[in-house]
């Protein structure tokens, strides 16, 4: 079981440096939003825009998404 923070929820922006895929495009890909329970949601704009929630965190996000460190959290709050 996740322990909540005090700190509140934080936002940040998926960064991809580089495409391997060549789908996504490099620069800010998403907009994301760290909860203080942290549980992330991740927003992917554009013509087919949608919104992924990932319960375990920011770690599972990249998993999936870093593409081994081509993509990286860029956090707005601190």
């Amino acid at each position: 079981m996740k322990v909540a923070s005090t700190s509140g929820p934080r936002c940040f922006q998926l960064v991809r440096h580089a495409d391997p895929s060549g789908v996504s495009g490099t620069g800010v890909i998403a907009e994301g939003v760290e909860w203080s329970d942290g549980t992330v949601a991740l927003h992917w704009g554009g013509r087919f825009a949608t919104t992924t929630v990932w319960p375990d965190g920011i770690d599972a996000l990249l998993t999936i998404h870093g593409h081994s460190g081509s993509s990286t959290i860029r956090w707005l709050d601190e």
